[in-house]
């Protein structure tokens, strides 16, 4: 609250997910909704299904949204998918949001980075700390939990809603991201959604064939017989010919683990 109050009006680069949710409701409740602008990146590598939901959040926390279209895939570097391709993507979204925060006469522009992820495989961090981007929950030490827990308190729907990065993390590294293949990885998720599966849920794209990642719980549910027909029958309806369920689960960043290492360069995804 402090924080917000100490800059008075803030632009928000909002997903709709857990983190930024949870900071466009903290400031809604410290500044008023008046002062407060939630800015949605919109491209294709943003389901169409977490773009409604956003807004749905948005309506609910009472955060007025303002869209922006990003065109990160029309950067051959962000298309030929390196490692540090999150990077550009962040440099892309950016350079949108911020015009409109200057336009609407934002004293800040901010996004729902938490402490947990000022560790790892992070090159988006670097593009928003270039634009001068702030990040308040990390600064101020606020972990995924602890963002969860306090959504949880204030009521928010977002909770316990699963993670879900832009589908352009489902394509392994050294792989090209195009529009087919986005469409593909969303196609196939929204399948299996349909399918009832619940909790944290990637489908990997690799070539013709895909790998689905579920937690524990519904790992153990759709990995018997016939369930695991269904599931691979609603994968190929996306288009995919070979489905297979990942034993180990579902990971978060689990393409980062074949990412080289740090000052090692990729030709390509």
């Amino acid at each position: 609250m402090a924080w917000m109050r100490a800059h008075g009006s803030i632009a928000i680069g909002y997903s709709g997910g857990v983190d930024s949710a949870y900071l466009a409701a903290v400031a809604v409740e410290a500044l008023g909704a008046d002062h407060v602008t939630a800015v949605i990146g919109r491209s294709e590598s943003y389901p169409e299904s977490q773009w409604q939901n956003a807004r749905d959040v948005a309506r609910a926390i009472g955060v007025s949204v303002v869209e922006v279209d990003t065109r990160e895939l029309e950067d051959p570097r962000y298309a030929a998918n390196p490692s540090n391709r999150c990077y550009f993507c962040k440099s892309e979204l950016w350079s949108r949001v911020i015009p409109v925060a200057q336009r609407l006469g934002a004293a800040v522009v901010a996004d729902g980075t938490n402490a947990d992820d000022l560790h790892g495989h992070r090159p988006g961090a670097r593009a928003a700390r270039e634009q001068g981007v702030s990040s308040p929950l990390a600064e101020l030490g606020f972990t995924k939990r602890d963002i969860r827990e306090r959504s949880r308190a204030h009521g928010l729907p977002t909770w316990e809603q699963p993670s879900s990065p832009c589908l352009s993390s489902r394509i392994p590294y050294g792989t090209p991201v195009t529009v087919g293949r986005l469409k593909r990885v969303e196609q196939a998720e929204a399948a299996l959604r349909a399918l009832g599966i619940l909790g944290d849920l990637r489908v990997r794209h690799f070539g013709e064939r895909a790998r689905v990642e579920l937690g524990r719980d519904e790992l153990a549910h759709w990995s018997a017989s016939p369930r695991r027909e269904r599931l691979e029958a609603a994968v190929r309806t996306a288009g995919y010919s070979a489905v297979e369920i990942d034993p180990r689960g579902f990971r978060s960043g689990a393409l980062n683990e074949q990412a080289p290492r740090p000052g090692a360069a990729l030709s390509g995804d």
